[in-house]
């Protein structure tokens, strides 16, 4: 299935049904009175957060949801009836936005959440409701509302824990392999990653958390070169970063402390909250680099980039230092406030 994180759909509710003229027609009554009933309500639109939904492709095809109108009040105090509400079925972790204002209509979250995004009209009011002690015979009625009307804006942020930040090939995906189940597309070229992938890693048998990959950061990212700047929203909601580094880079003109300096610039011209998020060095492949000389490598490429946080050394290949990496991870998010 084609993964999609972003889609424009119009919402109208329904109209609201009119009250209705009527009066009491019935043999040896002369004067039965007012007897219209009110109209029927429209149709709302909700959207609902379901967890078996993980994309939003089914917005790229049908935009337009419109509910239908409520029906016309008739006589014998009769109610007309309301008309269905339309439901849509959204992915957890999706925001909808009105266009027009850029405000935040939901924030679906969590598994079984609602919200309204239109609400349907309310019925119109009969003659019946008018009658008084001075107006015997009122043919006087209220029309129906009309129901609301919205260009919204669907943005999917999936929900994870953690993310995973570096340049293509830096071996994101080989390391959300060798830790979860998930099986994200590995191959010796750049951009392999073309969607963003979720991956469960457990660490014990009630210990686990969720680990988010999105495709390379390249230089110019947030100014749409690449891939990864369309799916950085996808690591808004997590509580920790783990920028991946390639320290044994094939090219020998490749620098790993320029990538990396690169894909935190990306970073904070993205969004400046995503920079501020706690962020772990994980320099990977050390496999390729002789283990005499692996703590040299590590200390200056961490002395070139003035880290002063955590610092990890791993092989996503072979599971070097991985498990010791996600025991660590969970007992962070454990801790965090």
């Amino acid at each position: 299935m084609k993964f999609v994180d972003e889609a424009r759909i119009e919402v109208h509710a329904g109209r609201g049904g009119d009250g209705a003229v009527s009066f009491r027609r019935e043999k040896y009554v002369p004067r039965g009175g007012p007897d219209g009933g009110d109209g029927g309500r429209g149709g709302s639109v909700f959207a609902r957060a379901d967890r078996n939904a993980n994309t939003l492709i089914d917005f790229r095809y049908k935009r337009i949801f419109r509910a239908d109108d409520g029906r016309k009040g008739q006589g014998k105090q009769c109610t007309g009836r309301s008309a269905e509400d339309i439901w849509l079925r959204v992915p957890v972790g999706t925001q909808i936005r009105d266009r027009a204002t850029n405000e935040l209509v939901a924030d679906l979250a969590e598994s079984g959440q609602v919200a309204l995004l239109a609400r349907g009209g309310r019925g119109g009011l009969g003659n019946v409701n008018f009658k008084s002690s001075v107006n015997r015979a009122p043919r006087r009625f209220t029309p129906g509302e009309p129901g609301e009307s919205r260009d919204l804006r669907l943005e999917l942020k999936l929900l994870a824990d953690v993310g995973l930040l570096g340049a293509p090939n830096a071996g994101k995906s080989t390391f959300i392999r060798a830790v979860s189940g998930a099986r994200p597309k590995v191959a010796e070229y750049p951009f392999t990653t073309l969607v963003p992938s979720l991956g469960v890693v457990r660490v014990d048998v009630s210990r686990s958390f969720v680990v988010a990959d999105i495709p390379g950061l390249i230089e110019g990212a947030a100014a749409g070169a690449g891939l990864g700047h369309q799916f950085l929203r996808h690591l808004a909601r997590t509580r920790l970063l783990l920028h991946i580094v390639d320290m044994a880079p094939v090219d020998p003109g490749a620098d790993p402390v320029q990538e990396a300096r690169a894909v935190v610039s990306e970073l904070k011209r993205y969004d400046p909250a995503l920079h501020r998020k706690p962020r772990w060095l994980v320099l990977n492949k050390a496999d390729l680099v002789p283990a005499a000389n692996r703590g040299v490598t590590a200390a200056e490429i961490a002395r070139r980039l003035r880290w002063k946080g955590p610092l990890f050394v791993i092989s996503a290949a072979t599971g070097e230092g991985c498990r010791e990496l996600c025991f660590r991870i969970m007992e962070h998010l454990e801790n965090a406030p």
